[in-house]
């Protein structure tokens, strides 16, 4: 779907399926038929090349050594000729899903060639967990290769009045992609009302170019324009104007038709990859003042630069279509389609008829009509010929944006799976154009959808693509494409129609009732509001309870997707938060408008559990999809006193659509609660957990714990259950050797099948637990120390077995029984860890069977119970230990998020998390950011209150007047005039002037008292910050007035209290400014924060916050207000088991395989989610890394190019990861040599990071040592010094006195001070670095050893210098000149190896002796288990056990896969140099 979320390209709608980028297949340079001989080349052009995006191997051998330096020359002649013109037509819109279907088989079946390859391979080198299902069946599928190998093929196309052109084409292409490839290519994009002529024969768009009779090599194929209809001709025109505003920003800015921004080209000037290298004595690297160390507020302008020239040359005035349409009967008659009106720049007005034959000028003019073509008349077939005919700076311009288009990079131009909104913007200017006016008003059915003039059956579609086969690599690409293609539309449409029921532009179903408890329908999607409606939601908490449970539903569907069962259906679902409303947009179960709910339901329950029914297939359903969510299956009493059996949560609907599907629905709670923050009768939580201030009443009942901590809750509890199993067998096996003399065990191996009999018994019960544990595993990584653990534990057990042979089975099953009382599990004999969701629900009557089954519902309780104790005494503890090393460290409050949610911890925990964090000074940034990230939120719910009592009029200063109060101290007088609001207020509200108002400065008379507002009740909803509009409403002569009574101070108290009661956490300031002051808060950062959290646009300048004299923002100052949309992302299943085990690969340190792994990945994704998506981005950061690794830093520099724009695109142009990716593409480009790009680069990254976080984090000492050895490098000793001294002072809080961050930094100035001639400081910190190696890692260590030869060549300096000063001294002649100094300034290539070593990327070599010798010894000592694979598997764990113990130190592990990546000859973690070497084989 990635490309056609818009109709912009309407013409590629019309004709079918664009050339979408992600059709890989489309551009590859297959010369070769033969499988084996795709040189190295091929794969090279994967990541490299003109439009590299487009360009997909087929075949590829694996053994082949990845790309190498040499290759490029190669690759360039074979891409050549076809890189440019590959280049994706951004605006192509892929339509038409008929199409989709034949395509996609195509390209499935050629990256099931390579990765059944893949598979087999890692089947064979059994590399455990990794190698999942879907591989497997890969493997075993007989793919008839030869069948999937497609033939390059090179063929001409003539146009008329162009130069023939030679394309190199792929044989699986549909004619299709020929259009679309000549709509985008310079000479021939202004045509699109065109066949392609074969030997005179028409080629039918939808077949595939192998299936074409008398196509060969060389052929000529020939363009003849077609005649226009009334739809063709719509098309073209929108074609031109598409074209002509291709370069302006302002659809971006706007957040429409999924266009968003990248500067990646802004700031490079140009394509890196065309650039010569710099010689570093030509490159001006003053940095920007707002780069320099020591800036309080940054300023906001340089986020987006380059706003004056963005737009390109004007090349129209005005095209729209002409007053005078439609056509009148006669001159339809004539064959006219339709009018236009167009004003040249150079001033002249023309009307324009299109007919079946083109365009030409008739005689009409604004007041007279007159169809007759002009004298001279010209006809042209393309609107853009005639144009330029008759204006020449039109056809000026258009030459212009031409040039301008085909330069910017492919990325640049395709649009994104969703829509990124920017939350500040330059003032744009409005421009006449009919085409964006047409598609606000029109529901643009015409263009967009499949069947034209119909709308979508959404469900319908959501639910086949789901039914799609999935048995093979080609059926599953095929299937979870339609998924995200259709999804990706959903949002779309679901996004359009929330903003359209908040503008109040849809009719309600119910108008009669209440706005709030009003629902609506919109193209084929119901949409209902966050209120708690008729008091369904009373018991639970109101309208909070109302207001997030759609989110907790959204994370009911997304889980059960993930899940996957066939036969089990879920509603689309996405959650809209727009203007201060909740909106769900959901798809809609055939045949449930015409009936009751009552009627409907056939599973579940309607009314919190006073009826409950059952359903023998859905207990079939939800029983699979419950084994993998850990829900357990329960039964409950209904009405009528008899037990039901159920396998979800009681508030779970199944209902039975009219198209025979079972559809669940209302999930939100799908799993169990959290009785942390329930308020219970039966429970007692644990001393340690009172004392922390537990349970803490929240404002709604609907808490409940998440997936990822059930997951790591039983994994703990699993290490644990082995521990101590293994305990008792050894305690056995002491017994029975005591009791044993030695022919006893010589008799040994004659009793072979007595010993299996019983270690099966004991096994059995254990490989049923060690299944469900690799289920989880594939879904969760654990940690590598806990995984340690459990590896050297299942040893111990496995040992301990086979030397119990002759034990008999009731003491293994004893064992087992033991050590499953121990841990808790809900079955006596085997290791059964499932939660019941409902256990704590009021008003539910539960079976209980008490005598300890695993319906014994005091166990499903204390089971519930442990895990929240888990969450708060394990969980926050485990994630503020693994920040420590501040290896990946959050950047904002959403990386915050991110990275809580994965240890399983909500963000309801963040207070606990803030107090623990108090008392750690070195984790003082991670502090700030919690606290700025706990205000957002709370300012938020306050802010959703008070928007909604808001008149449309009113929103501007509304917003602005929010924002002042929450950002300044100044006057905030609101733009409404005070003296309306007086009008407006019932007298006894206190409205007199209040002379003594302190804020007042501005001399206009202020109409706060705050006190009194306050008291009266007016304010007191806002001040509760409770979404209870109830009472707002009731009051409404006063409420539309309400939002003027807020005041800064007022504000503040709102936020204070709402953070007391909602994470139970004292903010102890009153004001912005003492919030700045105590917490080191940036305001810029907390208003880009805010402004993102809930959807506003400000204008983009720079904001003064400590103005005292008028407001600092202004009614202007508010451009927009955005949706914020909540949806699930559909995964690509196969694209994930590769690139998991790509990473595998790495952590050994195959770094090649691990290469190839990843880049038949990064095609599958291409295969699935178009070229752009979040996902592909960290294929190529891994990609480049791997590239810089294996020595090709070209390479490097160009797939990490293609990182960075994807990620603006994507992710936004101030998102932490950008920020990582333009600081990765900064050093690839100092080791190409482009020394200017690198310091700019930096300077971008170091200016993002501060916006975002301040000064005050560890990304900005590395981002500073790698500014202070480029600028050492260039010379500039001076500003080196500044960014040196700032890194270590970072360097040292947070990394201590001790650490080799430090004793780098000390050393690096050491450099800087002696190039200065400052050898004495030079020599003080020289001291301090080897003092710090000395005592971690000892004397005899390299590092060490060079340290102290560095402070011998320095004390000789200082000596010589020294000697010099005296000796002048001693002659009193102090006229005399000073000798000089010699300095030499350092080589490139040292000052490379120096940013390798602070960038972790290190170079290590163990010599494959040492391996092969490991390996053998692991081998040996596992012979003893039976199970090949797991011992294949083991060996490898082992080796990686072996690893981390040659480091002395602990691995880390990779975040997201990205960061940590380690190997033979390379360690990638963006963190310390020393710290985290891996090794390996």
């Amino acid at each position: 779907m990635a490309l056609e979320i818009d109709a912009k390209n309407a013409a590629a709608a019309a004709t079918g399926d664009g050339g979408a980028p992600g059709k890989a297949k489309a551009k590859e340079n297959k010369s070769n038929s033969n499988n084996n001989n795709v040189s190295a080349a091929g794969e090279k052009n994967l990541v490299n090349g003109g439009s590299a995006a487009t360009k997909k191997k087929g075949k590829k051998n694996r053994n082949k050594s990845p790309p190498q330096p040499d290759a490029s020359v190669a690759s360039a002649a074979l891409s050549n000729g076809h890189a440019e013109k590959a280049s994706v037509n951004g605006d192509a819109a892929d339509a038409n899903a008929n199409v989709l279907d034949k395509k996609v088989d195509g390209e499935g079946a050629t990256a099931a060639a390579g990765a059944t390859e893949a598979a087999a391979e890692v089947g064979s080198s059994g590399d455990g967990g990794a190698a999942t299902e879907g591989e497997a069946a890969a493997s075993g599928e007989d793919v008839d290769l030869d069948a999937l190998h497609d033939v390059g093929i090179t063929v001409n196309i003539s146009s008329p009045g162009a130069d023939v052109l030679s394309v190199q084409l792929s044989s699986m292409e549909l004619v299709q992609e020929i259009h679309q490839l000549l709509m985008d290519r310079e000479e021939t994009c202004h045509r699109t009302c065109f066949s392609l002529q074969l030997d005179n024969v028409t080629l039918d768009n939808f077949a595939e170019l192998k299936t074409i009779e008398g196509l060969e090599q060389g052929s000529t194929i020939r363009v003849v324009e077609e005649p226009y209809t009334m739809r063709e001709a719509r098309i073209h025109v929108r074609h031109v104007r598409d074209l002509l505003k291709n370069l302006d920003p302002a659809d971006a800015y706007n957040g429409i038709d999924c266009t968003s921004l990248t500067y990646l080209n802004t700031i490079t000037q140009g394509d890196l990859l065309d650039k010569k290298r710099t010689r570093p004595d030509s490159v001006d690297c003053t940095p920007p003042d707002y780069v320099i160390p020591g800036i309080r507020d940054p300023p906001l302008l340089p986020l987006h630069p380059n706003i004056k020239n963005a737009k390109g040359p004007q090349a129209l005035k005005v095209l729209t279509t002409s007053a005078w349409n439609p056509p009148p009967g006669p001159r339809k008659l004539h064959g006219d389609l339709m009018y236009l009106y167009v004003v040249t720049m150079e001033d002249k007005r023309f009307h324009i008829s299109a007919c079946s034959k083109g365009f030409y000028i008739n005689q009409s003019t604004d007041e007279c009509f007159n169809p007759k073509p002009d004298n001279p008349s010209h006809l042209s077939h393309s609107l853009i010929d005639l144009l330029s005919h008759i204006s020449p700076s039109f056809r000026r311009a258009f030459q212009t944006i031409q040039k301008r288009r085909t330069m910017r990079h492919a990325f640049e131009r395709v649009a994104t799976p969703y829509q990124v909104y920017q939350w500040s913007a330059p003032q744009l200017e409005h421009t006449v154009d009919a085409i964006r006016a047409e598609d606000a008003f029109s529901s643009k059915l015409g263009y967009e959808e499949h069947i034209p003039g119909q709308t979508r059956d959404w469900n319908e579609e959501l639910q086949t693509t789901r039914e799609l086969p999935r048995k093979t690599l080609p059926e599953r690409l095929l299937r979870e494409r339609a998924i995200f293609k259709v999804h990706g539309d959903f949002v779309t449409a679901a996004t359009r129609g929330a903003m359209a029921v908040i503008d109040g532009n849809v009719l309600a179903i119910n108008p009669g009732e209440d706005p709030k408890m009003q629902m609506f329908i919109w193209n084929n999607i119901f949409f209902s509001l966050g209120f708690d409606v008729r008091d369904h939601y009373k018991e639970l908490g109101g309208d909070h309870a109302a207001f997030v449970a759609p989110r907790y539903d959204l994370h009911g569907v997304r889980v059960y997707n993930a899940v996957d069962v066939e036969g089990l259906y879920t509603l689309g679902t996405v959650v809209i938060d727009y203007r201060g409303y909740r909106v769900t947009a959901q798809s809609i179960i055939p045949g449930i408008l015409e009936r009751e709910q009552e009627q409907s339901v056939v599973y579940g329950s309607i009314d919190f559990g006073k009826t409950v029914l059952s359903h023998p297939k859905y207990l079939e359903l939800l029983r699979l999809a419950g084994k993998h969510l850990k829900i357990l299956p329960h039964s409950v009493l209904n009405e009528r006193d008899e037990p039901v059996e159920l396998c979800s949560s009681v508030e779970c609907k199944g209902i039975i659509g009219n198209d025979g599907r079972h559809y669940i629905l209302d999930l939100l709670r799908t799993f169990p609660p959290d009785v942390n923050f329930l308020k219970l009768q039966d429970v007692k939580l644990s001393k340690e957990l009172t004392d922390m201030g537990f349970p803490i009443e929240h404002r709604h009942k609907l808490c409940c714990l998440r997936q990822e901590l059930l997951e790591a809750f039983i994994e703990d509890r699993y290490v644990t259950f082995i521990r101590i199993a293994a305990v008792h067998l050894q305690q056995l096996n002491a017994k029975k050797q005591a009791e044993k003399d030695l022919p006893s065990i010589t008799e040994k191996p004659e009793e072979p099948e007595k010993e299996q009999a019983e270690k099966s018994s004991a096994e059995q019960t254990e490989n049923e637990t060690v299944k469900d544990k690799e289920d989880e595993q594939k879904e969760s990584k654990p940690s590598p120390i806990v995984t340690k653990c459990a590896e050297a534990m299942v040893n111990a057990v496995r040992e301990a077995q086979s030397n119990v042979a002759v034990s008999n089975e009731v003491q293994a099953a004893e064992v087992v029984k033991r050590a499953c009382a121990a841990v808790g599990s809900l079955k006596e004999k085997e290791f059964d860890f499932r939660f019941n969701p409902d256990v704590f629900s009021p008003g539910i009557r539960h079976v209980d069977c008490p005598e300890g089954g695993f319906q014994s519902l005091a166990k499903q309780k204390r089971l519930v119970q442990d895990a929240a104790e888990f969450l708060v005494l394990k969980q926050i503890p485990a994630f503020i230990k693994e920040h420590l090393a501040h290896s990946s460290p959050p950047i904002d409050g959403q990386s915050l998020t991110e990275s809580l949610h994965s240890h399983g911890i909500n963000v309801r925990y963040l207070g606990r998390v803030i107090k623990m964090l108090a008392q750690m000074p070195r984790m003082d940034y991670l502090y700030r950011i919690a606290i700025l990230e706990v205000i957002v939120r709370a300012t938020k719910h306050i802010y959703y209150t008070y928007m909604q009592g808001i008149e449309p009029l009113h929103l501007s200063a509304a917003i602005s007047h929010f924002l002042n109060c929450l950002l300044t101290t100044g006057p905030v007088n609101p733009a409404a005039n005070s003296e309306e609001v007086h009008k407006k207020q019932p007298r006894n509200n206190g409205g007199k002037h209040n002379k003594h108002n302190k804020s007042n400065k501005s001399g206009k008379p202020q109409s706060t008292s705050t006190a009194a507002a306050t008291q009266n009740g007016h304010s007191s909803t806002a001040a509760n910050g409770s979404a209870n509009a109830a009472n707002t409403a009731s009051n409404s002569s006063s409420t539309s007035y309400d939002w003027a009574l807020v005041t800064p101070r007022s504000l503040w108290q709102q936020i204070r209290k709402e953070i007391k009661s909602y994470w139970n956490w004292e903010l102890d300031c009153d004001s912005i400014e003492s919030a700045c002051a105590k917490y080191g808060l940036l305001r810029i950062s907390l208003l880009r924060a805010f402004a993102l959290k809930v959807g506003i646009q400000v204008l983009l300048r720079d904001y003064n916050f400590e103005s005292k004299h008028k407001p600092t923002f202004g009614d202007d100052d508010i451009v927009n207000v955005f949706p914020v949309v909540k949806h699930i992302s559909p995964r690509a299943t196969d694209a994930y088991n590769f690139y998991t085990t790509g990473q595998a690969k790495i952590q050994q340190g195959l770094l090649k395989e691990g290469y190839e792994l990843i880049s038949e990945a990064l095609n599958l994704l291409n295969n699935v989610f178009g070229a752009m998506h979040q996902e592909n981005g960290s294929c190529l950061r891994m990609l480049a890394r791997l590239s810089y690794l294996l020595g090709d830093a070209q390479d490097a520099l160009a797939i990490q190019q293609r990182a960075v724009i994807m990620s603006e695109r994507v992710n936004g142009i101030d998102h932490p990861s950008t920020i990582l990716e333009y600081a990765h593409l900064s050093l690839y480009s100092f080791a190409n040599g482009h020394v200017g790009m690198s310091l700019k680069l930096l300077y971008r990254a170091r200016y993002l990071l501060v916006l975002v976080c301040g000064e005050d984090h560890p990304e900005v000492a590395l981002i500073d040592s790698n500014i202070s050895l480029i600028l050492h490098a260039l010379g500039e000793y001076e500003l080196s010094l500044r960014f040196i001294e700032h890194a270590l002072k970072l360097n040292l809080k947070y990394f201590g006195n001790k650490a080799m961050h430090v004793a780098v930094s000390y050393h690096l100035m050491a450099r800087i001070q002696s190039c200065m001639g400052d050898f004495r400081s030079a020599l003080n910190n020289e001291k301090e670095t080897y003092s710090i190696y000395k005592t971690q890692l000892g004397e005899k260590h390299d590092k060490t050893r060079e340290s102290a030869e560095c402070l011998r060549l320095l004390t000789h300096e200082a000596v010589a210098l020294q000697r010099k000063m005296n000796d002048i001294y001693s002659n009193g002649k102090l006229t005399s000149d000073l000798p000089p100094i010699h300095i030499t300034p350092p080589s490139m290539g040292s000052v490379l190896e120096m940013l390798n070593t602070i960038n972790g990327i290190l170079f290590v070599h163990i010599s494959q002796k040492d391996i092969v010798k490991v390996r053998n010894q692991i081998e040996k000592h596992l012979t003893t288990s039976e199970d090949s694979g797991a011992n294949e598997n083991e060996v490898t764990a082992a080796l990686k056990t072996f690893v981390a113990a040659i480091n002395s130190n602990d691995t880390e592990q990779p975040k997201e896969g990205s960061e940590a990546e380690g190997g033979t000859t390379a360690q990638l973690t963006n963190g310390s140099e020393d710290s985290n070497t891996t090794v390996s084989s």
